[in-house]
């Protein structure tokens, strides 16, 4: 593949995305697919083609770090959390969870967990840290507003509770918004806070080449407090959990041992 490692070097210097760190034949597949759509021939003409056009280098980012999500997306993922896990997390006078959305995109999923916390944890202000290495889908998640569809698992009540209808679209209240602290980070290269009693990372490290997944794991296990869980996608089961410091304690859920 002429020009890929010169393509791949340059987009770490200008980004600080690491494409070795993904799964070389899906991102391949992305990349020569945005560059059919632009008419870019090679890497060359393609990199020069982002540099020159910002709207065409927000497309490949947007495109290759896969910003697409939903409220509540998997519920009974999330109705698990609520009943089984919420309870285990805040048992032994926990005075205040600590949370992590990591790879929060447009941050439906760190105001899922704000909306949970808010209708089952009345009493406390418990803020939610969300984290993307995407600075448009940052803006976005601040901006806070959603087409109809990304709130289809979202009962009427709660819709009506936490959002404002605003020219079609739904916006996050400022109440709610106020719960949720977005930074950017990058997964692969920034360190990591600790003593994180949930960490949620899903539908992100599918991307990932193996050794990228490994090291991500490891990080998250460190990351957690004895007791904390790890919250990953409905396609990225931990197989050996316990290479990374973790237990499977349900599907998808995995609990750092005390």
């Amino acid at each position: 593949m002429q020009g890929w490692p010169e393509f791949k070097a340059a987009i770490l210097r200008r980004t600080g995305i690491d494409l070795n760190a993904y799964k070389e034949r899906q991102m391949l597949r992305r990349i020569r697919t945005l560059m059919s759509a632009r008419g870019a021939d090679n890497f060359v003409a393609y990199l020069s083609m982002l540099d020159r056009n910002p709207d065409c280098m927000h497309e490949f980012l947007e495109r290759i770090t896969i910003n697409v999500s939903e409220f509540f997306r998997n519920p009974e993922r999330f109705q698990e959390l609520q009943e089984r896990f919420f309870p285990l997390l805040l048992a032994g006078g926990r005075r205040q969870l600590k949370i992590w959305s990591a790879g929060c995109a447009a941050g439906e999923e760190p105001y899922s967990l704000a909306i949970m916390l808010a209708e089952n944890v009345p009493n406390q202000v418990i803020p939610v840290l969300a984290t993307d290495l995407d600075k448009e889908a940052l803006k976005e998640a601040k901006t806070g507003r959603y087409p109809a569809a990304r709130l289809k698992n979202i009962p009427p009540d709660l819709k009506q509770r936490y959002f404002n209808l605003e020219d079609g679209l739904y916006a996050v209240n400022p109440w709610l918004k106020s719960k949720v602290r977005f930074q950017r980070h990058d997964l692969l290269r920034d360190p990591y806070d600790n003593d994180f009693d949930l960490i949620l990372c899903r539908n992100v490290v599918i991307y990932f080449t193996e050794e990228a997944k490994e090291a991500l794991y490891t990080r998250f296990a460190q990351a957690l407090r004895p007791g904390g869980i790890l919250f990953t996608g409905a396609t990225e089961q931990i197989f050996q959990p316990q290479h990374y410091g973790l237990k499977s304690v349900a599907p998808f859920f995995y609990q750092r041992p005390k």
